[in-house]
């Protein structure tokens, strides 16, 4: 760009000194520059613009899949004003790209881990194991899906932290839906002493079923674990909603308690 500003400066001005080569030249590169930094400042009204309009377009499309498309609609609304910028500059944006290809292979290998992270992303989306909303546990952490990102994916956790995973990490790695069949069985082990079995299952069954958090499909389940002279173990499970696993099992494990207290020998 220099040189062909130089070029012209010397068809057109024909210089004599350094000043006035610089003053010529700031002549015909200051307009430039102000236009690319106009663009710039564009781009970014743009960016806003696009992420309202992607926003109110996507509305019906669920949470997962829109806010990924909004995130990528921002990347791609960005690269065009970083292009337009460029070529007001008198930069060729194809001699650009040339330089670009040619360094693909060190760049690739620089970027290998967002290229992933991306690809994941990509993926995720498509096959779609969890949701936003849904509660999930992969890659050390658990909680709550807040969004589905490019390169990572935001998580709450039940103690209202804000965490961020890379999204090649949740795809290649062991991942938990705790959300997804919408009902969970709530597996409690019962150590009920030297009492009657069969007295006691019936009465665990008939305690927990009527308990309004407790669903009666799928049947609720009380068998013998282990038996050893001292003691006889049950494992009492019973079946609730996802939403609700933490109370459920929070409260069934009282009421097991209470009853086992009240109905103690001696």
């Amino acid at each position: 760009m220099f040189l062909n500003v130089l070029s012209q400066l010397s068809l057109e001005t024909k210089p004599t000194n350094l000043y006035e080569v610089l003053s010529g030249m700031a002549v015909v590169l200051f307009p430039r520059i102000v236009w690319a930094i106009l663009i710039l400042l564009l781009t970014r009204f743009a960016i806003g613009i696009s992420r309202q309009l992607s926003r109110r377009f996507l509305n019906p499309v669920e949470p997962t899949i829109r806010k990924f498309f909004i995130q990528t609609a921002e990347v791609l609304t960005l690269i065009v004003g970083l292009v337009a910028a460029l070529n007001v500059l008198g930069i060729q944006t194809a001699t650009l790209v040339a330089i670009l290809g040619a360094a693909g292979l060190a760049v690739g290998l620089a970027l290998q881990s967002s290229l992933s992270h991306f690809a994941a992303g990509v993926m995720l989306v498509s096959f779609r194991p969890f949701e936003v909303g849904d509660f999930i546990d992969g890659a050390g952490v658990a909680g709550v899906v807040d969004s589905i990102g490019i390169f990572s994916t935001t998580v709450i956790t039940p103690d209202n932290v804000k965490i961020v995973v890379p999204n090649n990490n949740l795809f290649t790695g062991t991942l938990k839906n705790l959300t997804a069949m919408g009902t969970r069985r709530v597996d409690l082990e019962v150590n009920i002493g030297d009492r009657p079995i069969d007295a006691t299952i019936v009465s665990l069954l008939s305690l927990v079923q009527h308990h309004p958090l407790i669903l009666n499909d799928p049947k609720i389940t009380c068998n013998v674990a282990s038996i050893t002279a001292d003691a006889t173990i049950l494992y009492l499970r019973p079946w609730c909603s996802t939403e609700v696993y933490d109370q459920a099992k929070s409260e069934m494990q009282q009421l097991v308690k209470e009853f086992l207290k009240d109905s103690s020998v001696g």
